[in-house]
């Protein structure tokens, strides 16, 4: 019963989340600390159906109550100009694969996908910048280190695209998009930590991953 109270509250969960989300932000961004975020292949697997449910919850798919497979994660991040400003409005669209390395789409067929698995979602930041997902941490798949793609759509921009990959993970430097970043610093960007949360019972972990975008809005 607990558990189903737990989930039926999901959205009301999710607002308060995502809003105190930005505790983890780290103040005082200098424009001369800020390296612009590398720009990556969006790949083969952005989902060609969407799901019905879009939004930052992965686990959970639509009102149900069992929750998908996997280390849940609240990945959570600012989108930043190249001043280090946010940039409000910005819709961030996150997908990945599944605990058994499946994705969202009708051609990735080597498992049985996690239909508890959402797979995709997307928010909208505000005046700060904000963004916050609730999702699994990523895990490889044959070809591919662990990471989790990143879409931003902007009015008056193309879309742009990136990925982000978790630090210390060994598969990383056999990852050819991975080590096709060359600059160190650039590299060092896409790759955050996924670390436990103390204030956490069943293991839940965070990650911060900040995306500094190589413009500055228009005057």
């Amino acid at each position: 019963m607990n558990s189903q109270i737990l989930f039926q509250n999901r959205r009301r969960f999710i607002r308060s989340v995502s809003l105190g989300a930005a505790l983890f932000t780290v103040p005082g961004l200098f424009a001369d600390e800020l390296v612009r975020t590398p720009r990556q292949t969006e790949g083969p697997f952005y989902p060609d159906h969407l799901p019905l449910d879009t939004d930052n919850d992965l686990i959970i798919v639509n009102d149900g109550i069992t929750p998908a497979f996997g280390d849940i994660t609240h990945l959570s991040g600012r989108i930043l100009d190249a001043r280090g400003e946010p940039i409000r409005n910005a819709l961030v669209e996150i997908w990945q694969v599944d605990n058994k390395g499946v994705y969202l789409h009708s051609k990735d067929t080597h498992a049985a996908r996690d239909k508890n698995f959402q797979g995709f979602g997307r928010f909208l930041t505000g005046s700060t910048g904000e963004y916050y997902f609730r999702t699994i941490k990523p895990v490889p798949y044959p070809g591919r280190t662990a990471h989790i793609h990143f879409a931003l759509k902007m009015t008056g921009r193309e879309k742009w695209t990136t990925q982000c990959y978790i630090k210390g993970e060994p598969l990383n430097e056999k990852d050819g998009i991975y080590k096709s970043i060359e600059d160190p610093k650039a590299r060092a960007a896409v790759t955050i930590d996924f670390a436990p949360m103390k204030s956490s019972r069943i293991g839940e972990l965070a990650a911060r991953f900040n995306i500094v975008m190589g413009f500055t809005p228009e005057a």
